[in-house]
């Protein structure tokens, strides 16, 4: 078994555990969110190891626009929801887009702050 094929069903499995807990705990996130916090605890913890699933994962991000299709074809089924509701969408876009800026640029600060205090 390859190394691509190997690190794909590690994913795999992760997605499927986080689809299996999301509707065991039923808790209202996607699954494969919840696989993916999986993923980091587990590769955190040294249980999974990043050279594991390197391979994989750089192949899925090469080919990343492709994922974005399905998300297109949404948008254009929507249309008139859209477009009726273009405002609203808009502004929540752009006040969304600002919090997360500002709350990434405060845990920056936070963190710069830890690591220059650690290193004195």
């Amino acid at each position: 078994m390859t190394q691509i094929l190997k690190g794909m069903v590690v994913l795999l499995v992760m997605q499927f555990a986080g689809e299996i807990f999301v509707t065991w705990i039923e808790i209202p996130i996607p699954g494969n969110v919840a696989g993916m916090v999986l993923l980091l605890l587990l590769l955190l913890s040294g249980i999974i190891r990043a050279e594991w699933i390197e391979d994989a994962a750089e192949m899925l991000l090469s080919h990343l626009a492709l994922f974005f299709v399905p998300a297109g074809v949404g948008v254009m089924v929507y249309f008139d929801l859209i477009a009726a509701q273009w405002l609203p969408i808009c502004v929540s876009m752009v006040l969304s887009t600002f919090v997360v800026m500002a709350v990434t640029g405060w845990v920056e600060e936070r963190l710069e702050k830890a690591e220059n205090d650690h290193v004195e």
